[in-house]
């Protein structure tokens, strides 16, 4: 197992983590959290080489995606740099790149009544106005867990806040800070529920952020 201790905050700067081959042929992965090789709970950066392909596979509790380059692909369709995908519990897909991609990939975390497929191209969804200088661009919501692009302008800080059920963040853009440390672009965070801090950023920066959604 691979950070599963909910309990205890996570920062991983994966930029310096170095790629894992998968099972598939010119699959590779950076691994964030994981329950059992190739089965149970995982978090993954996921990069597909170009004309690379996974066979066709169920996904039991879900699978969220969000394309972080390239175009990624199955056989509903093709999904650009920028796109969020909710698979749902008991669907199926045969996923392949031909222009190579990477992503971002949660596997078997989907509560079992969340039933809604998503897709979202981020790059045409209007931003919605948030707190002080925030935008915020609302990507799915369902019981205690949300999941969002936030954009802070450049200097903004937010007020001191508590995390109920957790916070989960990948810093898309910028560098994301708080009392505890600096997060460059690429740096995954897990804080864990009741957990406390006092964000801030000193450039334009853009975080994707699950809230609500860690076992208590």
């Amino acid at each position: 197992m691979l950070n599963l201790d909910f309990s205890k905050r996570v920062v991983i700067k994966t930029s310096e983590q170095d790629w894992v081959d998968s099972p598939a042929a010119g699959v590779r992965r950076k691994l964030l959290e994981r329950e059992e090789a190739e089965r149970g709970r995982a978090t993954s950066l996921v990069e597909y080489k170009p004309g690379a392909s996974f066979k066709t596979h169920q996904h039991p509790l879900g699978e969220e995606i969000f394309v972080l380059a390239g175009v990624f692909s199955d056989e509903n369709g093709d999904y650009g740099a920028g796109t969020y995908i909710r698979n749902p519990p008991g669907s199926e897909h045969a996923p392949f790149s031909e222009q190579g991609c990477k992503l971002l990939v949660k596997l078997h975390q989907f509560q079992p009544d969340d039933l809604v497929s998503v897709r979202i191209n981020t790059n045409t969804t209007d931003w919605l106005p948030g707190h002080g200088g925030l935008k915020v661009m609302p990507l799915h919501s369902h019981g205690t867990e949300h999941v969002a692009l936030v954009k802070w302008p450049a200097n903004e800080v937010f007020k001191p806040h508590r995390h109920m059920g957790g916070e989960e963040i990948l810093v898309l853009s910028g560098e994301f800070c708080d009392e505890h440390g600096r997060y460059p672009t690429g740096t995954w965070l897990r804080n864990p529920h009741m957990s406390t801090h006092h964000p801030f950023v000193d450039k334009e920066t853009v975080i994707l952020v699950k809230t609500g959604h860690l076992p208590i």
